[in-house]
């Protein structure tokens, strides 16, 4: 048995008889690089990280390149700890959207919120709903702005004949800068729009998320918005 075995065990156990409830940040993030780093005491390892970042969320949150500048913290372990938060988060995501209606600005906004939380760069998602409002599917589009060449018009129709979606949510981030939409924002929509009128389907809304807000070019005026979807 190796010098920090009866301590790895001890640790493994408490986990399991009480949660991580009654674990300090540093603790947890000890567990958790055990199974990364099998041969090393991760309790350095853990304290490190919590002074390099200063709390839990900001260490989950890190980038894979940055995590592995502090000591001990290869590759494996860089990505452990970034994929922990993002496979929780795509599993309430998925519980979400099993029974997910969208027939308000409010709910389009805090399920985009959720959405978006963890993107850096930025990303256009395409929401695809039945005539209640319902979300049948959220197709990501790419990454880059709604004017660069991810956005595939032909993709959107697509998207929207293969769910048999009657409206389109478009939604996209400002990861760096105020949710308001630009004058390039508008333009995309009305081709948007365009596109999917000649299928027969509404753009009932764009939403554009960023700093943990939105804003709904519906509300503003410019789209019909979500009255068309409206129980």
């Amino acid at each position: 048995m190796g010098i920090h075995d009866g301590h790895r065990e001890k640790m493994r156990q408490r986990f399991l008889k009480g949660g991580l409830e009654s674990y300090a940040d540093h603790e947890a993030l000890e567990l958790l690089l055990y199974y990364a780093i099998p041969r090393r005491d991760t309790n350095p390892i853990a304290h490190a990280l919590m002074d390099r970042y200063g709390s839990l969320s900001a260490v989950l949150t890190a980038p894979v390149e940055d995590l592995q500048r502090v000591e001990g913290i290869g590759e494996s372990a860089a990505i452990l700890l970034k994929l922990v938060p993002q496979l929780s988060r795509k599993a309430r995501i998925a519980d979400v959207e099993q029974e997910t209606v969208l027939n308000s600005t409010e709910r389009a906004g805090a399920y985009l919120l959720e959405r978006f939380a963890d993107e850096r760069n930025e990303v256009v998602y395409q929401l695809c709903l039945d005539r209640k409002g319902k979300l049948l599917a959220c197709k990501r589009l790419g990454e880059g702005s709604v004017t660069n060449a991810e956005l595939d018009l032909r993709k959107v129709m697509e998207n929207a004949i293969l769910t048999s979606a009657s409206a389109i949510i478009l939604a996209h981030n400002h990861p760096s800068g105020l949710a308001l939409p630009s004058k390039e924002d508008y333009t995309a929509t009305d081709r948007v729009k365009m596109a999917l009128h000649t299928i027969g389907v509404e753009l009932v809304d764009h939403i554009i998320v960023a700093d943990g807000d939105f804003v709904s070019m519906a509300d503003s005026g410019y789209l019909d918005g979500m009255a068309e979807i409206a129980p």
